[in-house]
């Protein structure tokens, strides 16, 4: 487990799930309040916990956990965090909320189709209402210190996602907004789980980029300078997975097929593969699970036009 501060006041915990490095963020906002960005997994939760110690700040002075959305990655150890954050109320969407308070129905879900992943990320513990906040597009918190944090709604990857703005250094949470950033090879990976909506997703990178910001905060994994090109980067290689997917939908062609053609056509995909196979999770969730998002998609809506 290693913390970086990465800005004045901004700080990310590598939260090291299974002992996997530099693949799950959880990012700590210090004004006159304190406030956390996604949790990682209820397995990690005891890293995010060393993380606050080793950064002096006591449990009671957390007064916000904000997560971009409830799979178990990001916000799957909220619940337990929770018992030793006395003060703290989770920020989540609104459509997340009920699944917060009563998460048996995500867990089975989780299981369905993470399977071994799922154990690996362990089950959610529930969060009582009433210290649940279900935000909506505009809502804000302020920190303190000119620290303040202004929610955003952007659906696609998930029907209840939201990204976080932050003024003061101009920058994004993105959440699975903006894709996976393998910080260390400098390569953006799709994050497109069914059911995927590319439409809505493309809208809500509009809406980032309209911001201008200039860093990312990357979930997975890290800090990102020229946000505005990388989120434009991303529009082009979601665009382009989801090409070569309708047009081996058309052509009848197998999955095995249409992942073997979106790496001879990605530029990104063929310097991160070897990196993305060796990967315990991203093996199987960029690989298999991304790809499934796309061809799902452009099933459900094959006039939908690139």
């Amino acid at each position: 487990m290693s913390i970086t501060e990465i800005e004045n006041d901004i700080y990310l915990i590598d939260v090291e799930t299974a002992g996997i490095k530099n693949f799950i963020a959880s990012y700590v906002l210090k004004g006159k309040q304190t406030a956390i960005i996604e949790t990682g997994p209820t397995s990690s939760v005891h890293n995010v916990l060393f993380g606050l110690k080793e950064l002096d700040i006591k449990p009671k002075e957390v007064v916000y956990v904000a997560i971009s959305h409830i799979h178990l990655d990001h916000g799957g150890g909220v619940g337990k965090l929770l018992k030793f954050l006395p003060n703290a109320k989770v920020i989540v969407h609104y459509r997340g909320a009920p699944h917060l308070a009563n998460p048996e129905k995500l867990w089975q879900q989780s299981c369905e189709v993470l399977g071994g992943i799922a154990k690996l990320y362990g089950k959610p513990d529930p969060v009582p209402e009433e210290r649940i906040i279900a935000a909506t597009e505009g809502f804000a918190f302020d920190l303190g210190d000119d620290l303040k944090l202004q929610v955003l709604e952007t659906l696609g990857h998930a029907s209840h996602h939201l990204s976080f703005y932050e003024p003061l250094k101009n920058g994004i949470f993105p959440g699975d907004a903006a894709g996976v950033y393998l910080n260390e090879i400098g390569v953006i990976v799709p994050t497109t789980p069914s059911p995927y909506r590319l439409d809505i997703a493309l809208s809500s990178l509009d809406k980032l980029i309209d911001l201008k910001p200039s860093i990312i905060y990357y979930s997975h994994f890290g800090k990102a300078c020229d946000a505005v090109e990388k989120l434009r980067i991303y529009i082009h290689q979601i665009k382009l997975w989801a090409k070569m997917a309708k047009q081996g939908i058309k052509s009848g062609e197998s999955t095995e097929t249409i992942r073997r053609k979106i790496i001879e056509n990605d530029k990104a995909m063929q310097k991160s593969l070897q990196y993305v196979q060796k990967h315990l999770i991203l093996r199987e969730t960029t690989l298999n699970e991304s790809l499934k998002g796309f061809i799902d998609f452009v099933e459900r809506f094959p006039d939908f036009s690139l």
